[in-house]
Formats: structure tokens, C-alpha cells, sequence
């Protein structure tokens, strides 16, 4: 199957090339920011107009937004703009323009309803301090060299690797990958190159095709398998927690920026914000390495995954544990899960937001009407049953995924909770029972296949 995968590696710049790739990453936010305020300036001004009464057809002329608009407009305007367009490479405006013509075409799609989610706010400028530096390249010298500890970019030339690209090699040596384009961006204080490749891979089997697992994720542990295995939360945030206090007042004590008058910030506190930085990148690198182990291991070895559709946006709004919900990242262990269950062979079962999956008994199905969120042991008042309340969820998801198809990826109608929610608070329908009887674990086995 042939898919679009990145490779990233780290990059060792030396003072010169650092030099020159901040100023590839600079000519885009000045391209970036020209096209924004053209733009801008030309809707205000049509805005001005209708409110004087001017027909549509006497309007001044609207700009396009697409990128080769952008772009031929820039190319008129570059020579006064930026008479130094010369020294950097053209992909480096491009970069901007792109953004921008994204940017555009997401707050359009927005207000007209094309677009699903939260609403889309207008483009901002871009700002030289508080931007991360970021060029990408599609066109040019772009590759992997077979020293395996360099790459080469156009107009940067050879850059060090930090570590080895022999993955990305052993790919594009074999004719298995082809590299599309290249990003560089700093992020945690460190440079990095991104490779957007297309790439053939090989049709893979799960070790278990036949098997069902349920997944059920939270803050006391990280997720609950409807196996009975209990992945712990590692909680990187809270174990870095002190560190990064210490941090905080190290640089509050030292002479930041102020923009109101001007102020620049003193070395120390230069020097005390990268460390905050680096400090902050390696929660996220320990959090991004611990949830890729986890989705990698169930992706391999189970043929179907079952997880729910959680509103963690919601869910951030609860100020006792959003911090806690947000250090677990249940947001990226489902995105993970849904391009790794396709690369094994394998099919991701998302249940539906209002499907009880904690309410429910495992047992004989019976629903519960309210269960507060401090009763950790789900106890059915129908069979007697006495579980876990993760456990339990986890059952009911390892279960559903005997009611849907193939194509589907949420209940059976008629077995979710009624999703209207009246004022006095949420209602749930009884669902029909289960297929096992009272008294039993549920209606998934332990070992996680399904019926």
C-alpha cells in the first residue's frame, strides 16, 4: 500500500547555517505578513465602501487568495518589498504564501459552514520572536546522503544529521520511498528536518487478526484493555513538575521584554527561557515516545481496536483535571491508533460520543441512569455484578465492535444513550441485554476476541 509518512532527525547546524536557515524562515513571515496585510487592506476597504452606500459592481477589485495568486503578486512586488529576495531560496517565500493561502481558505470555509469544528479565526501576522522558525522545500537539490549522517537542501547545502537516517535510507535505496518535500524548523531549541515522503509498504497481518480489544483511556491509568491489562500513566508533566518551578521563578527573577516600553530582555533571561523550553520539550518527547510504544504494540497485535469519541475539548474545561487530561494526550493516542491500525492490516472502531460505555453493565447490559464520576467500581443492581468501572467500559467497547460493519465505526442504533440532554441533566436508554449471562465477565472474553 502506498501512503504519505515523515521522517524526522535532528540536526547538528553549525553558526553559519543556523545563520542562514533563520533567514529562510524569516523571508517567510516577511512574505507571509506583505500578502496578509494586502489582503487585509483590500477587504477594509470594500468594507468602507458598502458602508457608504457603493454598488457591489463599483467595489474596488477584490484579490485572490489562492497561491499562485499570492505568488504572482509577490513576484511583482518582491523587487521593492525585499531587494534582498535574491539571497534566499524561492521556496523560503513560497513558505509564507502557502501558510497564508491555507489560512484564508480555512477562515472561509469556516464562516460558510464548509468547514467542521471550531470556527476559524481571520489570519494574524506573524511575529519575528514569538514565531517558530519554519522553511519548508519542494523543489531543488532534496535528499538523503549515503554517508547516512547528512542531508542536502537547496541553498543550505550539506547539514549534519544528529543522529542516523539509515531509515529513511535503506527506503529510498530500495525504491520504496520517494521524498517530496522538506521542512526545517526548530522546536524545544533544537533544529530538525522533516521529510515528506510516499511510501510502499508492505501489506502486514496483526499477530491476533481475529482479536477484539476495547480501550479505555483516563487519568488514573493511561488506558484499561478490555484484557485486563492496566497501562499505568506515567504522568511526565508532575514528575518534571518541580523542575520546571524552579525554572519559572528562575527566569521571572531575571529582565524580560516589555512591549510597552520597548524593553529588551537581559542574557540571563535569554538563557533561562531556553532552558524552560528544552524543559517543556522533553515532557512532550517522553509523552510522544511513551503513547507511539503503546499504539504501536496494539496496532500489531490486535486486529480490531475499539476506542471512544471523546470530547477532550469539554473535557478541558473541568479546571481539577485539565492539566492531568491534557499531559495524557487522548487526542494523540487516537490519531495514532488510526493510521497504525491501517498500516498493520488492522480496523479502528471509534464509538459514538453518547454511547454509554461506563453506564452500561458488561454483563447482562442493563444501563444506569447516573454514575458520578467518583464511584471507581461499577456495581449493576440487575445481576450483582461487581467490576471495575474502566474494566467494565473497556468490555463494553471490546463488545460493540461485534455490531458494527466493516464500513461503519459507531453503534447499532438503539444502543447508545438518547444523545438530547434536557435540563435535568443527561438520559439513558436500557439498551437490549447482553449475550452473557448473569454473573459472568461480560460479553467480550478475556482475551480480548470477540464473540
Amino acid at each position: 500500500m502506498k501512503t504519505m509518512q515523515a521522517y524526522r532527525f535532528a540536526l547538528d547546524l553549525t553558526p553559519s547555517q543556523e545563520r542562514a536557515v533563520l533567514a529562510h524562515a524569516g523571508a517567510a513571515r516577511v512574505a507571509h505578513n506583505w500578502a496578509l496585510a494586502r489582503v487585509k487592506a483590500v477587504m477594509d476597504q470594500r468594507a468602507a465602501e458598502r458602508s457608504y452606500g457603493v454598488a457591489d459592481a463599483d467595489l474596488t477589485p477584490a484579490v485572490g487568495w489562492s497561491l499562485p495568486a499570492l505568488r504572482k503578486a509577490w513576484n511583482a512586488a518582491k523587487g521593492d518589498v525585499a531587494p534582498w529576495w535574491a539571497e534566499c531560496s524561492k521556496e523560503a517565500f513560497n513558505t509564507g504564501l502557502d501558510a497564508l493561502a491555507r489560512a484564508l481558505k480555512n477562515w472561509a470555509d469556516s464562516r460558510a459552514g464548509k468547514r467542521a469544528g471550531r470556527p476559524v479565526g481571520f489570519p494574524r501576522f506573524k511575529s519575528r520572536r514569538r514565531t517558530r522558525p519554519s522553511v519548508r522545500f519542494t523543489t531543488g537539490a532534496i535528499r538523503v546522503e549515503a554517508d547516512r549522517k547528512h542531508v542536502m537542501l537547496p541553498r543550505l547545502g550539506r547539514l549534519k544529521t544528529h543522529e542516523s537516517t539509515r531509515k529513511l535510507t535503506r527506503r529510498v535505496d530500495a525504491g520504496a520511498a520517494r521524498i517530496l518535500s522538506a521542512t526545517v524548523r526548530r522546536d524545544g531549541g533544537r533544529w530538525y528536518v522533516s521529510f515528506t515522503c510516499e511510501v510502499q509498504r508492505a501489506d502486514r497481518v496483526p499477530t491476533h487478526p481475529f482479536s477484539t480489544v476495547g480501550v479505555d483511556v483516563g487519568v488514573t491509568h493511561l488506558a484499561v484493555l478490555s484484557t485486563g491489562e492496566l497501562v499505568p500513566n506515567p504522568r511526565h508533566l508532575d514528575t518534571a513538575g518541580r523542575r520546571m518551578r524552579r525554572l519559572a521563578r528562575r527566569m521571572s527573577r531575571r529582565v524580560g521584554p516589555d512591549r510597552r516600553t520597548g524593553q529588551r530582555p537581559s542574557n540571563r533571561w535569554e538563557r533561562a527561557r531556553r532552558q524552560m523550553t528544552r524543559a517543556h520539550a522533553r515532557v512532550a518527547n517522553l509523552r510522544r515516545d511513551g503513547l507511539h510504544k503503546l499504539t504501536t504494540r496494539l496496532a500489531r497485535q490486535y486486529g480490531t481496536v475499539v476506542v471512544e469519541d471523546l470530547n477532550v475539548a469539554g473535557m478541558l474545561r473541568n479546571r481539577r483535571l485539565a492539566r492531568r487530561i491534557a499531559d495524557a494526550g487522548f487526542a494523540e493516542l487516537r490519531r495514532q491508533l488510526a493510521y497504525k491500525t491501517e498500516w498493520n492490516g488492522g480496523r479502528l472502531v471509534v464509538a459514538d460520543r453518547w454511547y454509554p460505555s461506563s453506564k452500561t453493565c458488561s454483563g447482562c447490559g442493563a444501563v444506569k441512569t447516573k454514575l458520578a464520576l467518583s464511584e471507581r467500581t461499577y456495581t449493576c443492581t440487575t445481576c450483582g455484578l461487581v467490576l471495575d468501572r474502566d474494566l467494565n467500559a473497556a468490555r463494553n467497547l471490546a463488545a460493540l465492535a461485534a455490531e458494527v460493519d466493516t464500513a461503519g465505526s459507531g453503534p447499532v442504533a438503539g444502543r447508545g444513550a438518547n444523545r438530547k440532554t434536557r435540563h435535568g441533566g443527561p438520559v439513558a436508554a436500557k439498551r437490549q441485554p447482553g449475550t452473557a449471562p448473569a454473573g459472568k465477565a461480560g460479553t467480550a472474553p478475556p482475551q480480548g476476541r470477540a464473540a
